[in-house]
């Protein structure tokens, strides 16, 4: 399955803010550190030198992920026409029969890292809500079991908890 080069406003801006951080500031201080400690002589028993440059390279490789993933998503402006139903960039909030909650936000596959309320446009569940409303029924089918969940909320502003 390939991802949706899809992504939210707020994911490019922390995308960017990242290339900007680690080329920017970090970059340069761990090159000075790799300068240094290979003025110091024999290369092959200097710590500071090895790790520096392994740190330097996964820098290096996160630039490269991050400029080619900024060239390559398309950013989804909110739409006020989005109001009532579950788009990209909703917040939605769903409960099974058993009272169980969920609450999430349906973003970008490079946007969920780091975030535990933030799942994959591409995930089987986002699937199952997209175009749903509330009180309608999400079946969402999983390789173990089938679940059924029920919209209870959608909105498209940030929010600490949906009631």
């Amino acid at each position: 399955m390939s991802k949706t080069k899809l992504i939210t406003q707020e994911g490019f801006n922390r995308l960017q803010a990242e290339l900007d951080q680690l080329w920017r500031k970090e970059r340069p201080e761990v090159t000075k550190i790799v300068a240094w400690a290979a003025s110091l002589g024999d290369r092959s028993e200097n710590a500071d030198y090895q790790y520096n440059k392994r740190r330097l390279r996964e820098i290096d490789r996160r630039l490269r992920f991050l400029r080619k993933t900024l060239e390559e998503v398309r950013i989804v402006p909110y739409h006020p026409q989005q109001e009532g139903k579950v788009f990209f960039g909703a917040w939605v909030q769903l409960e099974d029969l058993d009272g169980n909650r969920l609450q999430f936000r349906i973003v970008g596959p490079e946007e969920i890292y780091g975030q535990t309320d933030y799942i994959s446009v591409d995930s089987p569940m986002a699937r199952a809500c997209l175009q749903k409303q509330v009180d309608d029924e999400v079946r969402v089918q999983t390789p173990s079991s089938d679940k059924t969940w029920y919209v209870l909320a959608i909105r498209y502003s940030n929010f600490t908890e949906m009631s």
